[in-house]
């Protein structure tokens, strides 16, 4: 299992090729990616990594954390791995971790694709939120994980997709990491408030929406675009949350050409 400075990374890819690191979502595995990798390991070498706390990379101690701190991370594994400068995509936090990134590191980072993130939390998303914590807090982390399949994918993948979800619950069961980290990871999430900040990112950003989004609007992704001086929309029809997992191919061939420096149109 390789692992720097705490945190389990896996590469994919050609090592001549230019690095594109993956950083999930809430979930924090590097298994949230494994449909994309295939595709994007052509043209990149793909480095996903688990945050920390989660799965495979180091179990803190329950404490306060903040989406800077997951940045700070990300330059951990950057050093660790001897690399200085990386393209960078997230999904939801990871996309809040990449623009944290790109506002204290810019020097490090390429072009910046965040995948159903915001730059400022949603109020319908804080209820979403809040659902969470109660399934957890009142029902359990069996519960917890078992409702995850209505925030994140649209319901007719999500029927046709039974059996696999179920096997993934009772994985993702056995390697839940707590409560206490459940917790002060959606702490992270309400907490972060960039602001003005996002406006002196200089970097090409994608943001990349789905308008059947069941736990982050797709409007909120238009706010988000506006704020960044080199901010590129993209909204596609379907997919849910979790777009990448649900519509693989759709997902890479809108992404990879952007990722590739052959689209720079602002919006579609």
């Amino acid at each position: 299992m390789a692992d720097a400075d705490g945190l389990y990374y896996e590469t994919h890819g050609s090592a001549d090729a230019p690095v594109l690191i993956l950083s999930p979502g809430l979930a924090g595995s590097a298994t949230h990616w494994r449909s994309n990798i295939p595709a994007l390991a052509e043209h990149f070498q793909v480095i996903a990594y688990d945050h920390r706390g989660i799965g495979r990379s180091d179990r803190e101690p329950p404490g306060p954390t903040s989406v800077e701190a997951m940045a700070q991370d990300v330059i951990a594994l950057m050093d660790a791995l001897g690399i200085n400068h990386v393209h960078f995509m997230g999904h939801a936090l990871g996309g809040l971790i990449g623009l944290a990134l790109a506002m204290h590191a810019p020097d490090r980072v390429g072009r910046l694709a965040v995948v159903n993130g915001w730059g400022q939390l949603d109020p319908y998303t804080a209820r979403c939120f809040d659902v969470h914590l109660a399934l957890l807090r009142d029902s359990g982390p069996e519960a917890y994980l078992q409702a995850q399949p209505i925030f994140l994918y649209p319901p007719a993948w999500t029927s046709a997709n039974h059996q696999r979800l179920e096997a993934e619950a009772n994985e993702d069961l056995v390697q839940f990491p707590g409560r206490a980290t459940v917790e002060k990871r959606i702490a992270a999430l309400r907490d972060w408030h960039p602001g003005p900040a996002l406006a002196e990112i200089e970097l090409p950003v994608l943001v990349f929406a789905t308008a059947d989004d069941a736990l982050v609007p797709s409007h909120v992704s238009r706010g988000l675009c506006d704020l960044l001086p080199q901010g590129r929309r993209m909204v596609l029809p379907s997919g849910g949350h979790a777009c990448n997992i649900t519509e693989p191919e759709q997902f890479a061939a809108n992404v990879l050409p952007w990722l590739r420096s052959e689209d720079e149109g602002r919006e579609i």
